[in-house]
């Protein structure tokens, strides 16, 4: 008898559906038709690639509103937010859908005939999606690496799987070859631990925590498997006294309480120039109160609910001896709910130094633009980050200054599916997105003709 597992209404606290929990057997007669679909989707010539992810992305556009709907469901998004992410998977296909007749290597000169490269595919390519953006982050994974060439086998988190299953049904409905894309849902120690040991899958993807994120890479380095890891994040929000204030105090709550703060680019930490670090919080209180926390099918709701009832404890738990400022609201009964919060902390305090994943900032003065840097880089991770100043030496000095992978100047913009993404330190391994992303799913074989 299969097993399952139930999945959730965050915003209830009501079950949906109960979904298949795959064991080993079934996970590795996944992978076997994965191998099988490859090799002719390989062969294919680049155009036909190009054609069928532009066919799959139509598809994608054609149920927008269905798989935002799931996601509101499922995951507790607003509906706003929910149609963003399931645009933005078609939008993803139809990038990538360019990458086939792109992936050409070189001619490098050499002596005594003619040397050339060529990107081949891995083959198998595992995925192991997270659970706060399921869509999103999975077409990250999967377009680029159908692109070049490669069939995927994604693991949708247990938490919110709906929308992985819908899209590996669309993928079919769209032409895409049985096998070539499969969606297998189970639990990590078992699905996402075969993707690392099983020998045929070549490549693995993980985004997750840092701490599950290091033992995938150590599972991988056993089997000299290649990694991304795109993992935790703890990322600064650095506002100068010489930025416009009540522009960067506007847009604080948006960049920490996107989600309920469930996101790995969160600038949940404010650094603020001391000088204006009262103002700043002054404008920031009543920006915080008006933020809208409620139904995620309503069309004005700003914020949903948390992922799960243990998730929300283990926010809250953080609030635990804290310097709460100030709070919005959040609607009361059932569902997972949790207020927008700000906290007043200092360098040392662990609301400060670990990652939260829920609707809490932690805001604290600054100096000057070195001590800035030194707060800023005082953390393990180096995932996102933003600075708010209108001198452009400073913006250049600090962004040179600040590890993280991705900064944004007056802007709290992390993601575009144009340019790469990815983290330094313990926030992960490898880049994402971008007109690169297609190459990182290809292995460079160098093939020398001699001609004398």
């Amino acid at each position: 008898m299969t097993s399952t597992f139930t999945v959730i209404n965050p915003a209830t606290a009501q079950p949906i559906r109960e979904i298949a929990r795959a064991d080993v057997a079934q996970t590795d007669a996944a992978i076997a038709r994965a191998v099988t679909a490859q090799r002719s989707w390989a062969s294919l010539p680049p155009v036909a690639r190009a054609d069928a992810l532009r066919a799959f992305a139509r598809v994608v556009e054609a149920h927008v509103e269905e798989l935002a709907q799931l996601e509101v469901l499922n995951s507790g998004h607003p509906i706003g937010s929910a149609r963003w992410e399931a645009s933005h998977v078609a939008q993803v296909l139809n990038f990538y859908a360019g990458a086939p007749e792109r992936l050409s290597g070189q001619q490098i000169p050499v002596a005594g005939g003619l040397d050339v490269t060529f990107h081949e595919p891995y083959g198998v390519v595992g995925i192991i999606v997270p659970w706060n953006f399921p869509m999103t982050i999975a077409s990250w994974g999967f377009a680029p690496a159908l692109a070049a060439g490669n069939a995927v086998v994604l693991k949708p988190a247990e938490l919110t799987p709906l929308t992985a299953i819908r899209l590996g049904e669309l993928a079919l409905e769209a032409g895409l070859p049985p096998g070539l894309f499969t969606v297998i849902t189970g639990s990590g120690s078992v699905v996402g631990q075969r993707f690392v040991s099983h020998p045929d899958v070549r490549k693995v993807v993980f985004t997750g925590s840092t701490s599950v994120g290091t033992d995938v890479a150590a599972g991988c380095a056993r089997e000299l498997k290649p990694v991304t890891l795109e993992l935790g994040g703890k990322s600064a929000n650095i506002v100068f006294a010489d930025a416009d204030l009540e522009k960067a105090a506007a847009a604080a709550p948006g960049a920490v309480f996107d989600n309920a703060g469930q996101d790995c680019c969160a600038r949940s930490r404010i650094l603020v120039e001391r000088k204006v670090y009262d103002r700043f919080l002054e404008l920031l209180e009543p920006a915080v109160r008006a933020w809208r926390v409620g139904d995620p099918a309503d069309e004005g709701t700003e914020m949903g609910p948390l992922i799960s009832a243990s998730h929300r404890s283990t926010v809250a738990g953080f609030l635990d001896g804290a310097n709460v400022a100030f709070r919005g609201s959040a609607p009361e009964g059932d569902g997972f709910w949790f207020a927008p919060t700000v906290v007043l902390a200092e360098p040392e305090d662990r609301i400060a130094r670990e990652e939260v994943f829920g609707p809490v900032v932690a805001v604290l003065p600054f100096d000057d633009e070195a001590d800035a840097i030194r707060l800023a880089n005082d953390t393990a991770y180096g995932l996102a980050g933003s600075i708010w100043t209108e001198n452009l030496g400073r913006a250049v000095r600090v962004a040179r200054g600040v590890k993280s992978g991705v900064l944004s100047v007056n802007s709290h913009s992390s993601v575009r599916y144009w340019t790469p993404f990815g983290g330094m330190k313990a926030s992960g391994l490898g880049r994402e997105l971008g007109p690169d992303a297609a190459e990182h799913f290809t292995e460079t074989k160098n093939v020398f003709f001699a001609t004398d």
